[in-house]
Formats: C-alpha cells, sequence, structure tokens
C-alpha cells in the first residue's frame, strides 16, 4: 500500500510539472500562431510613431532655476513671526499651481504680447484669445522641483529657442513681482487696520480713565499704587494688624510655655534652669558669690573648727546668701507670670482691632468694587492699545525692509542648443514598446475570442473522446504522395488506433462524419481506405455524400452511376463497385440523386447494402455529409459498426463540434473517436511530438537511400513497379 501511495505521488508531480510546462508551450504556441498578426501591428506602430516623430515640428526647451521661500526677507524681522517659519508640506506644490495659473500667466501673455505674436505663428486673421493664449501657454509651461533640492526649475517649450527663453525669465519675472506685490498690499492693509483699532482702543481708554477718575471722587478713595488691584489704607492696615497679631501671639506662647515649666520644677531645679532658660544678672551674681563662699568655707574647714570666727561668719554669709536666691527665684517667677499675663492683653487688644479692620475692609471692598472694577477694565484696554501699537510699529518697520530673498533667480533661462522633442530614441523605443505590448495582447485576444479547437487536451476534455490521428495540412491523394510519403504514416496511425480501440473484430464498417462543411472528411476517408488497402485488405470505399459528393474527382473516375443506383434498385452491386489502381481498393460512387429521392438512405435497402457490404470486404468506409446541415450523416451513423469525427484545426467552435458528436451519440451510433485534421505542424510546434518526427525520419531515410549504394532505392522502384502487396498485412492479424 505504501508503494503504491508512493508510485501516485510520483506521478502526480510529474503530471503537475508536465501540466506546467504545457501551459507554457500553450503561449508560446499561440505566440507562433498569431506572429502575423504581432508583427503586423507592432511594424503598424513603430512605422506609425516613427514617422510621427519625424513629422512633429522641433521644440526647445529653457530652464529657469529659483529659490522661493515663505514670507522671507533680507534682514532678520524687527519681531520674527513664529507662525511664518513653521514647516509646510504643501507649499511648493501650491507655488508650482500659482506659477502656472492665470494669475502669473496673463501678466506674461500681455507683457510679451503672446496672442498676436502667436496668431502670425498659427496664421489667424485676428490675434488669439486670451483664454486660447493662456491655454496654449500653460501646455508649455512646466514647473518641477529639482531632485534632492527645494529649488524650483520653471522650464518653458517653444518652437523658438529665444522665445522659450524669454517666457521663461518672464514667468520667473511676474511671479517674483506678483509675490512681492501681494506681500506689500496685505501689509498696508493690516497696517490700516491696525491703527484702526488703536484709535478705538485709545478713545475707551480715554472713557475708562474718566470713569475711573469719577468713582475715585466720589468713593473719596485714596489709592496709592498702580494696577488693577489699588493699595487703599483699609487693606494695608489689616495686613499690618494681622503682622502684630502674629508676632505678639508668638511671643506669648513662648513666654507662657517658659512660666508654665518653671512652675512644675522644684528650688533646686529651678537654680540650674533659671540660668540657661531665663538670663537674670542679679541671680547670676548670686549663684557665683554662693559658689565662691562655699569653696572658701571648704578651705577654712580643713585648718579651723566650726566655731571659728571666720568659719562662723561664711556659714551666716552663705545662708544670707541662699535666702537672697530664693527670693530673687521667686521674683523671677512673678515677673514671668506678669509677662504672660500682658502678652495675652496685648493679643486679645490686637486680635479685636483686627476683626474691627477686617469689618471695614469688607464694607468698603463691596463699596469700591465699581472702582476696582473700572481700573481693571482700563489696564486691560490700556495693554490692548499698547500692543496694537507695538504690532504697528513692527509691520511699519518689517515693511521697509527688503524682501528679495521671498524669490531669489539661482539660474536664469538660456537659449538651448538642442530640442527636447520630439525625443526622437525614446519615440521610437516607447513605440517598439507599446507595438510588442499590443501586437501580444491583440493576438491573446483573438485567441482568447477563437472558441474553435486548438489542441487534442481541447477535443478530449470538450467531447471526452480520444483523438485516433492527428493529420498535418496540405494533405493530398496518397495515391498520387505514393505509400512511403511523409503523410501516409499519420494515416497509419490513425488505422492502427482505429483497429486498437474497436471492441469486436468484426465490426468493419466504418462512418466518416464532420460538423460543417469543409472540415476534410472525404480526403480522410479516401487516405484512410488506400492505407488500409495497401495493408492488404479489402476495402470499400462508398461515397454516401449524395448532396455534394468529391471522392469521384480524387479517383479521376465517372459519377453517373453509384450507390442511388444500387438503392434504387436500379442497378446491382457488382455494376455500381469500380476498381481502383491500389489493389484491395473497390470504389462506390454515389450516383445521380433525383429530387423525389432524398431520404434514400433511409431505407431497408440501405440497411441490405450494409450487411452485404461488410460480408464481402474486410473494411466498408462511408463518405458523409456534414452530420449539421442534413440527416443524412445521423443515418449512417446508426447503420455502421463505428463512426470518426473529423474536426479541421482552428476552422469551427468547439459547441458546433460537441453537438456534431451529441448527435451521433442520439441516433445510437458508436464514436470511436476523433480525426484532428489539417495541422500546420510547421507553425505549431505543439503537434510536433504527434506527427512532426515522421517527417524527419523519412527525410534522413531518403538521404541514407541516396547517399547509399542504390540497393535501397532499386528495391523501392521494383516494389512500386511491380504493385505487389506489402510483406506484412494487418488483415491477418486482426
Amino acid at each position: 500500500m505504501e508503494a503504491s501511495n508512493t508510485t501516485k505521488q510520483a506521478l502526480f508531480q510529474s503530471g503537475s510539472a508536465e501540466e506546467s510546462q504545457l501551459h507554457f508551450l500553450d503561449y508560446w504556441r499561440i505566440i507562433r500562431i498569431r506572429k502575423t498578426v504581432i508583427l503586423a501591428v507592432f511594424l503598424l506602430v513603430v512605422i506609425t510613431t516613427t514617422a510621427v516623430t519625424f513629422i512633429l515640428p522641433e521644440h526647445f526647451m529653457s530652464t529657469a532655476q529659483i529659490e522661493v521661500q515663505k514670507d522671507a526677507t533680507d534682514i532678520t524681522p524687527l519681531m520674527p513671526n513664529q507662525s511664518s517659519s513653521t514647516y509646510d508640506p504643501y507649499f511648493l506644490q501650491t507655488e508650482f499651481e500659482k506659477i502656472r495659473s492665470q494669475w502669473v500667466l496673463m501678466d506674461v501673455i500681455h507683457s510679451l504680447r503672446l496672442s498676436e505674436r502667436w496668431s502670425k505663428r498659427y496664421h489667424t486673421e485676428q490675434p488669439l484669445k486670451e483664454l486660447e493664449t493662456f491655454a496654449l501657454l500653460k501646455h508649455q509651461v512646466d514647473v518641477q522641483q529639482a531632485r534632492n533640492t527645494s529649488l524650483i526649475e520653471i522650464r518653458a517649450y517653444s518652437e523658438d529657442r529665444n522665445e522659450a527663453a524669454e517666457i521663461a525669465n518672464e514667468v520667473v519675472k511676474v511671479y517674483r513681482d506678483k509675490r512681492l506685490e501681494q506681500k506689500n498690499r496685505a501689509s498696508d492693509s493690516g497696517i490700516v487696520a491696525l491703527k484702526r483699532q488703536h484709535a478705538e482702543k485709545t478713545d475707551e481708554v480715554v472713557a475708562l480713565e474718566k470713569t475711573v477718575d469719577d468713582w475715585r471722587k466720589t468713593l473719596k478713595i485714596s489709592d496709592i499704587g498702580e494696577g488693577a488691584y489699588p493699595m487703599v489704607l483699609e487693606p494695608e492696615t489689616v495686613r499690618r494688624l494681622e503682622q502684630d497679631r502674629i508676632r505678639v501671639d508668638q511671643e506669648y506662647v513662648q513666654f507662657n510655655k517658659l512660666y508654665t515649666t518653671l512652675t512644675n520644677k522644684s528650688r533646686g531645679e529651678l537654680r540650674q534652669m533659671i540660668p540657661t532658660a531665663y538670663r537674670d544678672e542679679a541671680l547670676d551674681h548670686l549663684l557665683e558669690k554662693l559658689t565662691q563662699t562655699e569653696q572658701q568655707l571648704v578651705v577654712m574647714q580643713k585648718d579651723y573648727s566650726d566655731e571659728h570666727p571666720e568659719v562662723v561668719r561664711l556659714v551666716a554669709l552663705m545662708k544670707t546668701l541662699n535666702e537672697q536666691i530664693e527670693s530673687r527665684i521667686g521674683g523671677i517667677l512673678e515677673g514671668l507670670k506678669s509677662v504672660v499675663n500682658a502678652k495675652k492683653a496685648i493679643v486679645d487688644e490686637i486680635t479685636k482691632q483686627l476683626a474691627e479692620a477686617k469689618q471695614i475692609d469688607a464694607e468698603n471692598m463691596e463699596k469700591y468694587r465699581p472702582y476696582f472694577k473700572a481700573k481693571r477694565d482700563l489696564e486691560t484696554q490700556q495693554k490692548l492699545r499698547d500692543s496694537i501699537f507695538i504690532r504697528i510699529l513692527q509691520e511699519t518697520v518689517d515693511k521697509a525692509i527688503p524682501k528679495g530673498g521671498m524669490v531669489e533667480v539661482i539660474d536664469p533661462a538660456t537659449p538651448s542648443v538642442k530640442p527636447v522633442r520630439p525625443n526622437i530614441p525614446l519615440n521610437i523605443t516607447l513605440g517598439v514598446v507599446v507595438g510588442l505590448i499590443m501586437g501580444f495582447g491583440l493576438a491573446f485576444f483573438i485567441e482568447y475570442l477563437d472558441t474553435s479547437v486548438k489542441t487534442i487536451d481541447d477535443v478530449e476534455r470538450a467531447l471526452q473522446a480520444p483523438v485516433l490521428g492527428v493529420i498535418p495540412q496540405n494533405v493530398g491523394s496518397l495515391l498520387e504522395e505514393g505509400a512511403d510519403s511523409p503523410h501516409a504514416e499519420a494515416y497509419r496511425v490513425l488505422r492502427t488506433n482505429l483497429l486498437f480501440g474497436r471492441k469486436d473484430s468484426s465490426m468493419n464498417t466504418i462512418a466518416v462524419v464532420s460538423g460543417g462543411a469543409g472540415e476534410g472528411k472525404s480526403t480522410t476517408i479516401f487516405n484512410l481506405a488506400t492505407i488500409f488497402a495497401q495493408n492488404g485488405a479489402r476495402v470499400l470505399l462508398v461515397d454516401s455524400d449524395l448532396r455534394r459528393p468529391s471522392l469521384h474527382k480524387l479517383l479521376n473516375v465517372s459519377n453517373s452511376m453509384g450507390l442511388t443506383n444500387l438503392l434504387l434498385k436500379q442497378n446491382q452491386i457488382e455494376e455500381v463497385v469500380q476498381t481502383t489502381k491500389v489493389p484491395g481498393l473497390h470504389f462506390m460512387p454515389s450516383g445521380k440523386l433525383p429530387s423525389s429521392s432524398l431520404g434514400v438512405l433511409n431505407s431497408s435497402q440501405m440497411k441490405d447494402f450494409v450487411r452485404l457490404a461488410r460480408e464481402r470486404y474486410d473494411f466498408v468506409l462511408f463518405d458523409s455529409p456534414p452530420i449539421m446541415g442534413v440527416s443524412d450523416a445521423s443515418i449512417l451513423a446508426s447503420v455502421v459498426d463505428m463512426s470518426l469525427l473529423v474536426i479541421q484545426y482552428r476552422k469551427y467552435p468547439q459547441v458546433m463540434t460537441i453537438r456534431a458528436k451529441q448527435m451521433v451519440e442520439k441516433v445510437g451510433g458508436n464514436l470511436m473517436g476523433v480525426v484532428l485534421n489539417n495541422i500546420n505542424i510547421s507553425q505549431d510546434s505543439y503537434y510536433y511530438y504527434y506527427s512532426g518526427y515522421y517527417y524527419d525520419y523519412y527525410s534522413k531515410h531518403d538521404d541514407d537511400s541516396n547517399n547509399g549504394d542504390g540497393k535501397n532505392g532499386e528495391s523501392k522502384s521494383k516494389r512500386s513497379g511491380s504493385g505487389e502487396r506489402p510483406a506484412v498485412e494487418l488483415k491477418q492479424k486482426f
């Protein structure tokens, strides 16, 4: 199973590769077949392009290169405008359109008098209309951006080289003047508008100043400052009282905390804390004196007893000092208490005064509100007036600054030496490319519209029937070409495929049909019968095309008596059958068909004749009219054993061929396959693998015979002259 799958996969891949290759070959086949159309269209386009190129008048081009900036001045403005320096991605494109607009080109037309000048060129009696001249000039002026730069190239085209340079330079001049004029006009109108606004704002400021003065006098406001929020006395008093309250409150908190801390300490602790927390010179002196006395007492006690007068004096002195220290500490505490009470009283008084001042200030602020509002409005209007004045000054100064940098000429236009139009190499190259494209396009379009049979794949896909033979183009009678003709091999292939394709060897009656007229069925059946006879078979060729018989012309015999005479019982079969120069090949002409016997093929006599001919001959071949035209072909297909459908290459649509096959099958005919006829092997390489190699083989075989000793040629002459049958007889095999 795995090997089988591998084999199927390999076959599928090879089939896909072959299909892809054939797909490419199909395109190549179309090109080869339609090469006449391709070549004709190609030559027509190239010749027309070349002729038109040499007929067109010469045009010269002059280029002026300029640099354009956005509202640029020669020096830095008084107050640079930030908006003018911002990047605008559409600036250059906008300027391109302006240069080619009526805004610029109309002035160029007027200054150069192009309407009068071009009226002479175009041979008009009156000057051209301005719009007509503008359309011509716009077509002759091109504006582009220089590559990898911000420079602008203005190109002018004209039949006169000097005129081209003149137009390009004039366009630059007009454009530059227009830009400067537009900028100055915008500045003038802006300055006028600003001055008008400045005058209005000045009037408003004067009116507001009068209003502010009236309110100040009415409310008796002592305004000691400038600005929107005036400095009157009441707010200053509130701020001063608030500052005093905060300062005194801090002092009160500080002394109160110190008094509370000292009050909670013992006397011994107070002696240590007070000198550090609250400096008092008297207390410091007493403490220092006590320390000295204690030191003296210690020294005296070492040498003297306690009753010593000096020791007694020092002890009494220490006692006195301790009493004084205690008294001084008590005084300090009482003093701190008085300070705390005084600070508290001051805080309360200032708080009261602050509350009264705030009340007065709030009342005054409500009363002064109109005054404050009027003064704020006055300040706002003063600022607006001053801003407008500064802007007027800026615009006036900027207007006076030169602006040559807005449009700067980098390279003026000069007359060109060589014409740029028509570009002969480019036009011819484009003609070649367009000619090839149109030629190939037309060829493939015609091929798309052509629904006729083109390939074997088309036949087998559309008809679901095998192709038994491929007949080359310009095949004539094999009696004239000989048995060794290269064309004969195509019919041998057809005979072989036909014999191998039949299911029963007793099937020996064959009808050749076609969908339309002129598809080569008479030649096919004649040559096929010849091939059968040349291989030793007894063959009867019947011309059953009673409408337009033609087989008797190929054999150069009379058609006065034949099939119609037999079917009408006017003659016997032996009387109407004629022999030919090919041994074993007998021929029955169609005979004359009376107009009253059109349905003679659809008779019992025809069936009897077919049965009799099947018994007497190895093969019986019937020619027939087109199956789409008359019913005779359908009748023949129904009474014979096998039918062959002849299709001429690229002649009739596939729909007609499919209909012919359906008609054969509808009457019960046995369609063995299809014969593809009239193939141009040299033109369509697709069919070379089917029949073309026979020509190469036989050509080489003939060359070998002519270059050899002549034995093969002699044998061939004897064989042809003697009229003997070939050594191999297919009759025995089948």
